[in-house]
């Protein structure tokens, strides 16, 4: 089978190499899937780029989402057959043409769904779903701050606020955004190029505060949301894509030193708090409540009330331009990269 190989730390154009790979084989509570399309996220970026610890050693096979059809099953499997079209969760091992996924995380999909819609429901809406519904339980009329909101999580957190009927503030990076995130609902746009997020969201709140935000940048913008926050806000920090702009070793201590150092009688005397989410770690250890969240998020897609947006299809030559474009930060929604 065909393989994109991570094989070099650093730019994209000279980070993978497509070569033969040996064909996995299924373990007992295990799926093979012949891969279609798998799905591009920052954290791919982020381990092409030597950034992210849980990354396994390069060569690596990078990839935590797929779509395509179930090749063979383990023997403990009951619950899918072969020739299923199906979507999955993969640590690691997307980025080839057969990939392994346990079969908690497993789940058949409409024939109807197109390709960037499958990835995007496994790793961006599944995210959004447990953060938004399992972690932040947010009602109606709850102010609500989502950060890179025009990206694949932050559209599917939009999407799931204002079905909860919240008031929605989103930021993100340039005009063509802002336009998207207007097109999209949220209430408060903002860009932050152009305004500082904490200065424009203090003057259209008050003292009162936000109740939930959502934040998978990091760095200073996690300390400036946390005094955003009124009483029973809480803070959901689920990714460091700061860390990408200066990769540098004074660079990395600089993004630590900014989130800002907090003792738990802050969080008791303000009634607020700060809760990491790491969705590997989730999978590894709780995988049930990602399968609760990826069987909603595919009835809500089902009725319409999730509508996730492709921003980009590739095929596997141009793997290192969908990772350019992805890096660049300005890409839309799920970027998906076809075999």
């Amino acid at each position: 089978m065909k393989v994109a190989y991570l094989i070099k730390y650093g730019p994209a154009n000279t980070a993978f190499d497509i070569r033969e790979g040996e064909k996995p084989q299924p373990g007992p509570n295990q799926v093979l899937i012949k891969v279609d399309a798998f799905g591009l996220n920052f954290a791919d970026v982020m381990a092409r780029l030597g950034l992210y610890k849980a990354a396994p050693p390069i060569p690596a096979i990078l990839g935590y989402d797929v779509v395509g059809y179930i090749e063979a099953c383990g023997t403990e499997v009951q619950n899918k057959k072969v020739g299923d079209r199906v979507t999955a969760l993969t640590r690691f091992g997307g980025y080839a043409e057969y990939a392994i996924a346990e079969n908690e995380v497993v789940f058949p999909i409409p024939a109807s769904f197109p390709l960037g819609v499958a990835v995007a429901l496994a790793t961006q809406y599944s995210t959004a779903y447990f953060l938004s519904h399992m972690m932040a339980n947010l009602q109606k009329n709850d102010k609500v701050l989502i950060h890179a909101a025009a990206g694949g999580v932050g559209t599917a957190l939009v999407q799931m606020a204002l079905h909860k009927k919240c008031i929605v503030f989103g930021t993100c990076g340039s005009e063509e955004k802002i336009a998207y995130l207007s097109k999209n609902g949220v209430h408060h746009p903002i860009n932050y190029q152009k305004n500082d997020f904490e200065e424009a969201i203090r003057a259209l709140v008050g003292k009162k505060g936000l109740d939930a935000i959502f934040d998978p940048v990091g760095g200073k913008s996690v300390k400036k949301g946390f005094r955003l926050l009124g009483a029973g806000g809480r803070l959901f920090t689920y990714g460091v894509s700061s860390m990408n702009q200066d990769k540098s070793v004074f660079g990395k201590i600089r993004i630590l030193v900014q989130f800002g150092i907090y003792h738990p009688l802050q969080f008791l005397s303000n009634s607020k708090g700060i809760i990491g989410v790491n969705m590997l770690k989730i999978a590894e250890q709780n995988p049930e409540k990602i399968a609760t969240a990826m069987a909603k998020v595919i009835q809500m897609t089902e009725a319409a009330i999730l509508t996730p947006h492709v921003g980009g299809e590739f095929e596997i030559a141009r793997l290192a331009e969908a990772h350019e474009f992805l890096e660049s930060r300005k890409s839309i929604g799920k970027i998906v990269v076809k075999w």
